[in-house]
This record gives C-alpha cells, structure tokens and sequence, in this order.
C-alpha cells in the first residue's frame, strides 16, 4: 500500500465521511462489545463508530503510522494498532468487523473475505464499502491511463489501481451468503459538488495518485505530472454555472450478519 498523507486526505474529510455515514447507519447491531476498524486512516470512521455505539470497545488497525498518529492525536480513548491488513491476525473476534474504503488496496478478495469472515464473532457482522469500478470512475482514471501511456511517464511510472480489485455485488454474496444469515448489498453513487476540475486533481492526491507521486522522488517531476494530469482531466469536469463541478463518485457496500 502507497504510503499515506493524513493533512492530503482530510482535505475532503466531509465528503469521503458521506458513505461511511452511511454505511453505519445500515448496519443492524443493536449493541456491539468489540469493533475493529479496519485500515482506520487519520479516525474518522472511528469516529463515526463511536457516536453510533459509545459504549463499544473500538480498534483502530491502519498500516500507515503517519495516519495513526493523527486518529491517537483526535481519539486518545480509542486502541489504535499498526499492522498490514493483509496479514494482521486478531487474537479475539469481534461483534463488529468494519471497513471503510480501505479494502480495494488489498488484492485477492475471494480469499480475503473468508479471511475477515472468520473475525466475526456470533451474532455478529462484516460491513464495508470500497469504490466501485464504473462510468464515473472511468472521468478520472481514464485521463490517468491515457498519462501513463505517454512516453514522458510510461518508463518511469507503473500504477495497478486499487479498485481492480473489486468484486462485482453478486461475487460477493456467493463468497458470503453460505454461512451467513443474512447479506445486504447496494451501490450508491455519490455526487460531490467541487470547486472546480483543479479540487478532483487534489481528491486524487490523497488516494490514487499517492502511489505514483511516490514514484517521482523530485518535487518539479511530481509538480509537472500533476500540470499534466490537471490538463487531461479539466474537459472531463465541465463547470456548472456557479463555477463548481460535479464529482461522481460510485461505491459499493457490503453487510453480512453471522
């Protein structure tokens, strides 16, 4: 996983809140002892958990020290641990296993979601949402590739986009459904509104871009992918008639009950 700038990622804090906001209030626990949140970031969601269940034990695991030390500075009540979702192994299950838009980094879902499965504790549940891969995605990752492909950045910059990792809605119901007693599923677009095509280049540093800027070490190399990428993308976002633009954004949610 790219490593993670909390201050890039919070710049937008309210929007990417939206869909974990939602995705809490789906969720029919009445109240849950022990929560994980995994790949926590900078604490919002755990956050969000807290209000939902204040009496609830909340875990907070992210393998970014960086975004752990703003969720210790923001919840001081809450445990925090710095591990690799991809390995991390808990010593106890929980009532509530949580993700907020942090699985798509993680490869190989068919064998991870079993995996997160077994954290479940009885008359528990798994619950995440992670972007979805469709038309609205394609407005900015397209621009991206057609970057990427030019001769100036394809030798010196190579990027697997975290969302090739998603399940279409039905796989993950054949992983979950048979020993699950329930499994909820649904898409949500969300259309942020932004200041203008120059805030999606910004929304796209603190997430997809943060692996390839990794790849520039020299601050006038990142500076000019960025002029391009900002180039490439402005058609896509037309301004509305007060300035802003709209900024689709599709996400995919998940809650499976034990």
């Amino acid at each position: 996983m790219p490593r993670w700038d909390s201050v890039q990622y919070l710049r937008f804090e309210r929007e990417r809140a939206v869909p974990c906001v939602d995705l809490v209030r789906r969720i029919e626990l009445e109240s849950p002892r022990r929560i994980v949140d995994l790949g926590c970031g900078p604490g919002t969601s755990a956050r969000i958990l807290r209000a939902r269940w204040p009496g609830a034990s909340v875990l907070g695991v992210d393998s970014s020290g960086e975004m752990l030390r703003g969720a210790r500075a923001a919840l001081p009540d809450v445990e925090w641990a710095e591990a690799d979702l991809a390995t991390w192994t808990p010593g106890r299950r929980f009532e509530l296993v949580f993700s907020n838009a942090a699985l798509q980094w993680l490869p190989d879902h068919p064998h991870l979601l079993p995996r997160l499965w077994s954290m479940v504790a009885t008359d528990g549940a798994l619950a995440f949402q992670v972007p979805a891969p469709g038309s609205a995605r394609r407005t900015w990752s397209e621009p991206l590739d057609q970057l990427l492909a030019l001769p100036a950045w394809r030798a010196r910059l190579t990027s697997r986009a975290a969302v090739e990792s998603v399940l279409p809605a039905d796989a993950y119901y054949d992983l979950l459904s048979p020993s699950a007693r329930r499994v909820d599923l649904w898409d949500t677009e969300y259309l942020h509104v932004l200041s203008g095509p120059e805030a999606v280049v910004e929304w796209t540093k603190g997430t997809a871009l943060r692996p390839l800027l990794e790849q520039l070490p020299v601050e006038s190399e990142q500076q000019a992918f960025l002029a391009d990428y900002r180039r490439a993308l402005t058609p896509r976002y037309p301004r509305r008639p007060d300035g802003r633009v709209l900024f689709p954004f599709l996400r995919r949610f998940v809650i499976a009950y034990r």
